[in-house]
């Protein structure tokens, strides 16, 4: 009895792309893959941040020479301010009627050589006097009235009269000292308390220089920070440039390592493709018989032959 097999085979093409197919992928994956190509990377430090970062540390406790600064000049206005009693301890002093002859007043304001000049002016006048009253004397002589009343009464009145004059000079000599030295002790006065404003200022400046300096100790960090800050910003800008170019290189090495496995891939799929349009076609295979089944086939025709149709022959 023949045996019949029957087998679907892909066409002559397709067989060969596959193994083609098949070649090239074993080479392909048995080569190792360079990885680092395309390895996750940091981009470095921008400059701008390297200096943010030097600014920031060397400006901690920028502000302590400004600091220094206000206290000295709070410790000098403190010192300054000392000096302004004195002033006006003084012109303290001086607000009283300034009688007397003790420190502050207005003798002792007055002229030292004030008695002295009025001493010789008077001694002056008195001279004069005395030779007008002997011009009335010498006129009294002439015209033979030398002792008479009349010479009496006009040596009289000249001298009641240089008396009153002599009183008068004395008493506008001392009304002038005195004017001069209360005039003297007005100015001291004045500038007692010129003085102790003019040293408060000076007290009032050195405070005010302090709080100068302080507001210098609490701009330095704001303007330092400012700096740092836009160094940093821009600093970070340019970092996050530089890592998207590293990130960049780093998918385009890998696209260039898969490429030839995306190659193949599309190969792959293409012959997938291919295999139904290019068909199948299928073979069957009849095995020879062997000598029985030869044998048995020979007598069954002669059988027939013989018998007529009817049959195997009964010694069969």
């Amino acid at each position: 009895m023949a045996i019949t097999e029957q087998r679907t085979l892909p066409s002559g093409i397709i067989s060969q792309l596959g193994q083609d197919y098949a070649t090239q992928l074993s080479g392909l994956t048995a080569q190792p893959m360079d990885t680092s190509k395309f390895a996750p990377s940091v981009a470095a430090q921008d400059p701008l941040q390297t200096q943010a970062a030097s600014l920031a540390a060397s400006g901690v406790g920028g502000y302590a020479p400004y600091l220094s600064e206000a206290a000295t000049y709070g410790t000098q206005a403190g010192t300054t301010m000392g000096g302004v009693s004195p002033y006006l301890t003084g012109a303290a002093g001086l607000t009283g009627t300034g009688a007397g002859t003790g420190a502050g007043s207005i003798a002792s304001y007055m002229s030292p050589y004030q008695s002295q000049v009025i001493d010789a002016t008077l001694s002056e006048f008195d001279k004069q006097a005395a030779m007008r009253q002997q011009g009335i004397s010498d006129a009294a002589v002439k015209v033979g009235g030398f002792g008479g009343g009349r010479e009496g009464v006009m040596q009289s009145e000249y001298q009641t009269q240089s008396d009153k004059n002599r009183a008068l000079l004395q008493s506008q000599m001392l009304q002038q000292g005195f004017g001069q030295g209360a005039a003297l002790r007005q100015q001291d006065y004045t500038n007692q308390l010129g003085l102790a404003g003019a040293q408060a200022g000076l007290a009032q400046g050195q405070l005010g220089l302090g709080t100068y300096q302080q507001g210098l100790a609490r701009l330095a960090p704001q303007l330092a920070g400012a700096d740092i800050g836009t160094l940093s910003q821009i600093g970070g800008i340019q970092q996050q440039q530089g890592q998207r170019v590293l990130d960049a290189q780093a998918k385009a090495n890998q696209m260039m390592a898969n490429e030839p496995y995306q190659r193949l891939q599309t190969y792959g799929q293409g012959i997938q493709g291919l295999a139904p349009i290019m068909g199948q076609y299928s073979m069957t295979q009849t095995p020879d018989p062997t000598p029985l089944q030869t044998a048995l086939g020979t007598m069954s025709v002669l059988g027939g032959i013989m018998g007529g149709g009817g049959g195997m022959p009964s010694w069969v």
